[in-house]
């Protein structure tokens, strides 16, 4: 049997269990399996269609052509992230931010409508759903970061509530601009929580906004701006820090560092954090207005997978970004263990250098690009 993008049966076991260094050479042989493969065959799998799934699909069809290239993604929706931020501020409106996911697939690649259910890579395949497999010549990891609102009591729940909002979720950003517009007098708490986020930046940057529109507004005298972080700095890279504590000093925010939201009391308005140099200790704080930046991990199915590391990120060389054990795999952006920052921009740079080690793979030569 056979549809569009999908090789017969029979291609697709002689593709995997042809010679290793037929297909790859010495320096990159495959880990093959003659019982590993299913009917459905692409020379590339790329796993997640948020932006890093996209952009490597679109690369990997110049590369491989279109019919040869398969993304596996779950939803009907993709969102552009990172414009959240001005829907929590009130700048822009949500539906500027999601497009169909049919429409930014790239044209003639194979969307596989389907969550991945696990990682063989020692047989070139992956699990989706009824245990169906699709087995690949190159796979591409891309699967993103995984938002744990669970990890703080009180949450997901305390969103039934008012004045508290998240622009990391497409179900909380609107109610960050409510509890904006909302606002009389008091505490306005931001928060950054004590794992990996995507866009470090994004949680200071609402806080930013709100406090422009608190004065816009005419309530900025009766706001107490509070940004508490679990980090001991205020950004990671010093030059960038040392402007923001400008920027924090001249609008009279208040930081408090070291401390990690742990609880929502959200029927009273209490926020409860923790402080990591003295576990145990917890300080109450009333607000008028909560955003809560979540603790975030990798997604479930990458933990304890063959291609993850003991945290459960996509293990990858940090300059390559080929896979530390399995050379016909890679990962891109938020879900590797990549010492990069998690965003669309690093993705961006991320792209270009995969690019280039997919390429020296496909012609039996070792990565170079860096």
């Amino acid at each position: 049997m056979t549809s569009l993008g999908v090789m017969p049966l029979a291609s697709c076991v002689r593709q995997c269990t042809r010679s290793p260094g037929a297909q790859l050479g010495s320096y990159c042989r495959l880990h093959t399996s003659s019982i590993s493969c299913t009917k459905d065959y692409y020379d590339v799998v790329v796993v997640g269609g948020g932006s890093a799934g996209i952009t490597m699909g679109a690369r990997m069809k110049r590369k491989v052509g279109a019919e040869n290239v398969a993304i596996v993604e779950p939803s009907e929706k993709h969102y552009y992230q990172p414009l959240w931020t001005l829907v929590g501020a009130g700048a822009k409106r949500l539906p500027t931010s999601v497009r169909s996911t049919a429409s930014v697939i790239p044209s003639g690649v194979k969307w596989i409508k389907s969550a991945v259910q696990g990682f063989e890579p020692d047989k070139n395949c992956i699990r989706i759903s009824d245990n169906k497999k699709i087995s690949y010549k190159y796979l591409i990891i891309a699967l993103g970061i995984k938002l744990q609102y669970e990890k703080i009591k009180g949450l997901p729940e305390g969103f039934k509530y008012p004045k508290i909002g998240s622009n990391y979720s497409v179900h909380t950003v609107e109610k960050t601009w409510k509890a904006m517009q909302d606002f009389k007098r008091g505490n306005a708490i931001f928060t950054f929580p004590n794992t990996p986020v995507k866009c470090a930046g994004a949680p200071q940057k609402i806080m930013y906004l709100s406090e422009a529109y608190f004065q816009k507004t005419g309530k900025r005298a009766e706001a107490n701006i509070i940004f508490n972080t679990s980090l001991g700095v205020i950004f990671g890279v010093k030059k960038y820090a040392d402007a923001l504590l400008e920027i924090i000093k001249n609008r009279n925010i208040s930081v408090n560092y070291r401390q990690n939201l742990i609880e929502v009391r959200a029927d009273k308005q209490e926020a409860v954090f923790e402080n990591l140099d003295n576990p145990g200790e917890t300080k109450v704080f009333q607000y008028e207005m909560l955003h809560v930046t979540p603790p975030m991990g990798p997604p479930d199915v990458l933990v304890n997978s063959l291609v993850a590391d003991a945290a459960g990120w996509v293990d990858v060389d940090k300059e390559t970004l080929q896979h530390t054990k399995y050379p016909n795999v890679f990962g891109i952006g938020d879900c590797t263990n990549l010492p990069t920052s998690k965003t669309v921009a690093a993705v961006a740079a991320q792209s270009g250098v995969l690019d280039k080690t997919i390429s020296l793979v496909m012609k039996n030569q070792k990565p170079t690009k860096r």
